[in-house]
C-alpha cells in the first residue's frame, strides 16, 4: 500500500486537437493539489462580476492566461497558494489551493474582495432564479431580472372567474399556506406563464420564486432534486419560502403517469406533502394544458393543493373590453366564445392570431403559454 495517495495516482496530462489552451491550464492548476504540496481548496462563484475587477489577489504572479470563445481562464501563484479564475458573460469561479485551509480562505477572499457587481435597483422587476444540470458543474442556479407587471395592471388578461381566483392566491402570505402545490392548467395562449411572472412580484417580500428549466431530469435525478429541496444559499434565511415552477408537465402529472414517469410523481408528491417537503419552505407550482379530468387524482385531491386554478380564454364581451378603441376593427376575427390572451395579442399587433387547439386553425401559442 502506497504511503501517500499522490503516489498511487501520477499525473499525466494528454491532450488532443479537442482541448483548448484553458483546458491544459485547468490541468495544471490540479498539480500542486495532487501532489500535497497545497493539499487545501476553497472555492467561490460570483454571478456579476464588477467591471474592472481583476479577481487576483495582490502579488499574484501569473503564469498562464488563455481566452476561448465562451471563458477567459487565468493561474497565478503566491507565497503558499495558487489561484485559478474562470470568466464567462460577466460571471466567474475563483478556486485556489493553499498550504493551509486558512490560507485557502484568505486568498479568495482577498481575489474576490468588492468584486461583485451589484444590479441596479428595478423596482418594476423582480429577481427570479432559474435551475438546471450543466454537463460542467452539475445542478446550478442563476438568477435574473424578470419583468412582471402588478396584479391590478395585468388583472383584465383573466376571465372574471379566474381573475377572481387570482386575487386571492396574490393576497396569500405564508401564514396562509395550506397545501403545498400551486396548479394552473387550461389551453395553451391563456396567460398562465404571465401569472406566474406577476405572482413572482407579489410575493417576493416572503417568498423566492425559482424556475425549473430541466424538469424530467428533476425527478428522474435525486442527486439533483435533493441540491434543489434541501440546497439553500448561504445567507438565505431559513424562514423565506420558495416557489419552485415546472411548466408544461403534462406527462408527469396526468392520470396514466404512474406507468410513464415511474417514480418522479412519487417524488413531486413526496416534495408537497412527504417526507422529503417536511421541515422544507418550499411550494411547487406547476402549469399543464390537460384537462383537469386528465390529471392524475393523487395530484388534485383535497388538501394537497394551495391552489387549482383553470385559466381560459376571455369571453366575447372581455374581449372587446380587452382589445378597448381596437374592439370595432377586430370584432369580426372574435369568435362567439371569445379569445385567449395569445390570440388577443396577435389581434393588437394586426397580425394572424395563434390557435388554441380545438379552437382554431393554427400552430404557434407565442408567449402567453
Amino acid at each position: 500500500m502506497s504511503a501517500h495517495p499522490e503516489d498511487a495516482l501520477p499525473i499525466r496530462l494528454n491532450v488532443d486537437d479537442s482541448d483548448s489552451p484553458s483546458d491544459v491550464v485547468d490541468a495544471l492548476f490540479l498539480g500542486r493539489f495532487a501532489t500535497g504540496e497545497q493539499p487545501y481548496s476553497h472555492s467561490v462563484n460570483i454571478e456579476r462580476v464588477r467591471s474592472g475587477a481583476s479577481l487576483l489577489p495582490p502579488r499574484a504572479r501569473v503564469l498562464r492566461a488563455a481566452r476561448d470563445d465562451d471563458r477567459n481562464t487565468t493561474l497565478a501563484e503566491g507565497d503558499g497558494w495558487t489561484v485559478l479564475v474562470s470568466r464567462w458573460n460577466r460571471g466567474a469561479d475563483v478556486t485556489v489551493t493553499a498550504t493551509s485551509a486558512e490560507l485557502a480562505k484568505e486568498i479568495v477572499g482577498q481575489a474576490t474582495d468588492g468584486a461583485q457587481d451589484e444590479p441596479e435597483p428595478q423596482p418594476d422587476d423582480v429577481t427570479m432564479g432559474f435551475w438546471y444540470v450543466s454537463p460542467r458543474r452539475g445542478p446550478h442556479r442563476t438568477t435574473r431580472q424578470i419583468s412582471a407587471g402588478t396584479w391590478p395592471e395585468v388583472r383584465q388578461n383573466y376571465t372574471g372567474p379566474v381573475a377572481e381566483a387570482m386575487d386571492g392566491l396574490m393576497k396569500t402570505g405564508p401564514e396562509d399556506i395550506t397545501g403545498r402545490l400551486l396548479l394552473l392548467h387550461g389551453p395553451p395562449g391563456t396567460g398562465k406563464t404571465s401569472a406566474l411572472r406577476t405572482l413572482a412580484r407579489s410575493w417576493r417580500d416572503w417568498c423566492q420564486v425559482d424556475c425549473v428549466l430541466d424538469p424530467e431530469r428533476l425527478f428522474s435525478d435525486v442527486g439533483y432534486l435533493m441540491d434543489i429541496a434541501i440546497g439553500e444559499d448561504e445567507g438565505t434565511s431559513k424562514s423565506r419560502w420558495r416557489l419552485l415552477l415546472l411548466e408544461d408537465c403534462d406527462e408527469l402529472i396526468r392520470g396514466e403517469a404512474k406507468h410513464t414517469a415511474g417514480q418522479a410523481l412519487s417524488r413531486l408528491l413526496n416534495l408537497t406533502d412527504g417526507l422529503l417537503g417536511q421541515g422544507r419552505n418550499v411550494l411547487v407550482g406547476v402549469t399543464t394544458n390537460e384537462d383537469l379530468e386528465r390529471l392524475h387524482p393523487a395530484v388534485v385531491r383535497p388538501g394537497r393543493c394551495l391552489a387549482r386554478i383553470e385559466v381560459g380564454p376571455l369571453t366575447h364581451a372581455e374581449s372587446l373590453n380587452w382589445l378597448g378603441t381596437q374592439a370595432a376593427q377586430h370584432e369580426s376575427a372574435l369568435g362567439r366564445d371569445g379569445a385567449t390572451l395569445a390570440e388577443l395579442y396577435a389581434l393588437r399587433r394586426g397580425s394572424t392570431p395563434p390557435t388554441v387547439p380545438g379552437r382554431r386553425e393554427g400552430a404557434d401559442a407565442g408567449l402567453y403559454l
